[in-house]
C-alpha cells in the first residue's frame, strides 16, 4: 500500500469523481476525509467502506464550501483527527447554464466562489501542513473547459480557467519543497449527475436517449466514450505516487480527445 500512512481531504466526495479519487486513495492505504452533501445513511456507508478498504480512519466533512471559514474548520479538523492533510484534492462543483446577459449574479457568485475560491482557501489552509512535512500533493479538478469554452457557461468556463492559472501559481511556489500541485481536466465524465440529465434533455430537444448520448454529451469526443469516474481515481492516484514528483504545475486532460481537436 503506497500511501499507507498519508492522509487525503478530498471535496465534493460523497458521489461521482469524488468518491472514486477516495476509493482509489484508500485501496492504497490512505486515510481519507470525504466531504459534500447526501444521504447520512449513504455517507456512513461509503465513510465505513473506505475504513475497510484502507485498514485506516475515514471521516466525514459536512462543511460547505462556498464558506472560507467552514474550510479552514474542516482542514484543522482533518489534521486533529487524521494527521495531514499530506493530500489536497478540490472537486466540489456545481454547474448554472444562462448566456452572460441573463446569467443571475447571485449563480456567478456561487459558482465562482465553490470552483475557484474554495480550491484557494484550502490550499492556503493545507499548505503549511505540507511544508512542515516537505511533502504534499494538492490536485484539483477541472475541466476540459479549463481549456475551451461552451456557450452559456460564463462561470464554469471563467473559473475553470482561472483554476489552471492557481494551480501553476502555487507549483511554482512550493517547487523545492516537495509538493506539487496539478489539475485533472475530465470532457464528460459518467456520473450519477450528467446520467440524470438525459431525461430532461430528450423532452427538450424531442430526442432519443441514444441521440442525447451520441449527438449532444459526447458529439464532440473523438472516442464517442464517457470518462468513468474511476479512470479520474487513477490519475489522482498517479500523482501521489513518487514517480510522478517531477509532475507540478500541469493540466493533465482526460476527455477521450475533446481538446485535440
Amino acid at each position: 500500500m503506497i500511501l499507507k500512512g498519508k492522509t487525503a481531504l478530498i471535496t465534493g466526495s460523497t458521489s461521482g469523481i469524488g468518491a472514486a479519487c477516495a476509493t482509489a486513495l484508500a485501496r492504497e492505504g490512505c486515510a481519507v476525509m470525504i466531504n459534500g452533501f447526501g444521504d447520512a445513511a449513504s455517507i456512513e456507508a461509503q465513510r465505513q467502506a473506505l475504513e475497510e478498504l484502507s485498514g485506516a480512519k475515514a471521516v466525514w466533512s459536512g462543511a460547505d464550501m462556498t464558506q472560507p471559514d467552514q474550510i479552514a474548520a474542516m482542514v484543522e479538523t482533518c489534521h486533529a483527527e487524521l494527521g495531514g492533510p499530506d493530500i489536497l484534492i478540490n472537486n466540489a462543483g456545481v454547474q448554472h447554464v444562462a448566456p452572460v446577459d441573463e446569467f443571475p449574479i447571485e449563480k456567478w457568485d456561487q459558482l465562482i466562489a465553490l470552483l475557484l475560491s474554495a480550491p484557494f482557501h484550502a490550499m492556503r489552509a493545507a499548505l503549511p501542513y505540507m511544508k512542515a512535512k516537505g511533502w504534499g500533493r494538492i490536485i484539483s479538478t477541472a475541466s476540459a473547459h479549463s481549456m475551451v469554452a461552451s456557450p452559456n457557461k460564463s462561470a464554469y468556463n471563467a473559473a475553470k480557467h482561472g483554476l489552471v492559472g492557481l494551480t501553476k501559481t502555487a507549483a511554482l511556489e512550493v517547487a523545492k519543497q516537495g509538493i506539487t500541485v496539478n489539475c485533472i481536466s475530465p470532457g464528460y465524465v459518467w456520473t450519477p449527475l450528467v446520467e440524470n440529465q438525459i431525461p430532461d434533455t430528450m423532452r427538450t430537444r424531442n430526442m432519443t436517449r441514444e441521440q442525447v448520448i451520441n449527438d449532444v454529451l459526447l458529439g464532440a469526443i473523438p472516442q464517442k466514450q464517457f470518462v468513468m469516474p474511476d479512470q479520474i481515481g487513477a490519475m489522482a492516484l498517479f500523482l501521489c505516487r513518487d514517480e510522478a514528483s517531477a509532475v507540478t504545475g500541469s493540466n493533465l486532460v482526460v476527455d477521450g480527445g475533446w481538446t485535440a481537436q
